[in-house]
């Protein structure tokens, strides 16, 4: 947060926007930020016992299971950072979008977001074109699409299969600012994210 606000103090930014809890095995957080939040108030919670799931794992679990039943209806997750480092690391947290699938998980690095449409829904996309857009792709994960149906994007699928060695669409470009997908299969969908 810091550095998003340079023209702050740094302590009165780490200070404002405490984290309610930090939580994942601990293997990579040092000491003395653990100390800095800790003293702040911030629920520490180690679980460096589960080696099976991966921090962001951890941490939409931890939402999951103590927000409100009544608010998980309109609940969104931003993941900052969640891309653009390690090539493991982004994969796992694109495991996490299929193994969470029912929530609204966005993954957001510093050129595109990525979120998880769901076979079981028409979706609907408004696009921000003050902020996003407008390279934009729709890629199957997991199983092939056998039918995959767009409106709005410049080369828009129409009942078209999509599999990993054959067609996907990357590098497609948004038209307008709604799009339309219907498929048969859970797609990825990302758009580029513009620098400000």
């Amino acid at each position: 947060m810091p550095g998003l606000l340079a023209d702050e103090d740094g302590n009165d930014v780490r200070n404002r926007y405490k984290p309610d809890a930090v939580k994942g095995d601990m293997d990579s957080v040092r000491t003395e930020v653990l100390e800095f939040y800790s003293n702040l108030g911030t629920k520490i919670v180690d679980e460096s016992h589960d080696q099976d799931t991966t921090d962001l794992h951890k941490c939409i679990a931890f939402i999951r299971d103590f927000t409100p039943d009544l608010d998980k209806s309109n609940l969104c997750i931003l993941v900052a950072g969640a891309l653009g480092g390690r090539f493991d690391h982004e994969v796992g947290n694109i495991n996490v979008l299929y193994r969470f699938s029912t929530m609204r998980i966005i993954l957001l690095s510093d050129d595109c977001l990525i979120h998880l449409l769901p076979r079981t829904h028409h979706h609907e996309i408004h696009i921000q074109s003050s902020v996003e857009g407008p390279h934009c792709g729709l890629v199957p994960i997991g199983t092939p699409s056998g039918s995959t149906t767009t409106t709005g994007l410049q080369w828009d699928l129409n009942d078209t299969e999509m599999k990993f060695g054959g067609l996907i669409s990357t590098s497609n470009i948004v038209k307008g600012d709604k799009i339309t997908v219907q498929s048969d299969s859970d797609l990825l969908w990302t758009i580029s994210i513009k620098k400000v």
